[in-house]
């Protein structure tokens, strides 16, 4: 069996495909168009987010078993039509899941104790102790939509804590000895701190927007460390200037794909998010949750566990 690997990975992923029997090619410099020109010639591919796998590339890909995701989601294929063409699709949550559960955490309790705000105030000279009591997170209701294995790591996570821990999951039964499944309504009674766990779908497109951040009884935190079209910044920033978000941790952005070319260049940065980079209210990190020392290993480990489960060697 052939594997072509588009995007460098963990050295292992590599190592134990070439033992398990497999014969892997690398291009991680030509573009879609070349790659689509032999994809015909191997029964697998392994990919992060090089570029989209659309029908356009299936159908050129005549040879082709599986597609494999070093990374938790699969937006980035056209999972139905691949699916449909009879090749398995390969993804690894499992292997960072630790890490953004992780994440999450240090997000919320460096929000609650302004870690970033202080910070710059030291390294400027400003010994402000009183500007930067912070609050404990004991005692908090934290509400997480998605419920699989990032929501479930995040909770995991919170076990340390004297908190209250509620989910939404549009799918039934999955809450927990860590936390008790409930409705969206419930949810948005109760929360006041929520984090996003939930793949790109277009269900989860656009999500959080004014209608459904007005719907929490509580002014409430937000983190999201998903997908960043799950939040429609605009609505996001107006929650923050109202008031009813009261800090925002944010790992993944709206605009990452569309502008984060041009992120600098302050004529084309849009205004929502430069409200984002001046708000004190606000943590940011660039889309790395996941991305570990630690997880880069695991992802590797899971795609090749997974390979060598499904196709033998």
């Amino acid at each position: 069996m052939k594997i072509l690997h588009l995007d460098t990975n963990h050295p292992l992923l590599l190592n134990q495909l070439c033992e398990l029997g497999y014969q892997n090619d690398e291009d991680y410099t030509s573009s879609k168009t070349e790659i689509e020109n032999k994809i015909h010639l191997y029964d697998g591919l392994i990919i992060r987010s090089r570029f989209s796998i659309d029908k356009s590339f299936i159908d050129k890909a005549t040879r082709l078993k599986f597609i494999g995701r070093v990374g938790a989601g699969l937006e980035n294929i056209d999972c139905e039509y691949a699916v449909a063409n009879n090749i398995q699709l390969i993804a690894a949550p499992e292997g960072n899941r630790n890490a953004v559960g992780e994440h999450s955490l240090g997000m919320l309790l460096s929000l609650f104790n302004k870690l970033n705000k202080a910070d710059k105030e030291v390294r400027n000279g400003k010994w402000l102790r009183e500007e930067n009591r912070g609050i404990e997170l004991d005692g908090s209701i934290v509400g997480i939509i998605g419920y699989g294995n990032m929501g479930k790591s995040f909770a995991k996570k919170l076990r340390g804590f004297d908190v209250q821990v509620l989910c939404y999951d549009i799918k039934p039964n999955v809450g927990d000895e860590n936390c008790k499944q409930v409705s969206l309504s419930k949810l948005q009674e109760k929360t006041e701190v929520l984090s996003i766990h939930t793949p790109q779908t277009l269900r989860t497109q656009n999500m959080i927007n004014t209608k459904f951040i007005n719907a929490f009884k509580k002014n409430f935190w937000l983190i999201n460390t998903a997908r960043g079209k799950s939040v429609v910044t605009n609505d996001l920033v107006s929650g923050l200037k109202s008031g009813k978000i009261l800090g925002a941790g944010l790992d993944v952005l709206e605009y990452e794909k569309a502008s984060f070319e041009n992120l600098f260049s302050k004529d084309k940065m849009p205004e929502a998010f430069q409200y984002l980079i001046k708000s004190e209210k606000v943590l940011l990190s660039p889309h790395v949750a996941g991305w570990t020392i630690e997880s880069k290993e695991r992802l590797a480990q899971t795609i090749v566990d997974k390979i060598k489960t499904t196709f033998g060697n």
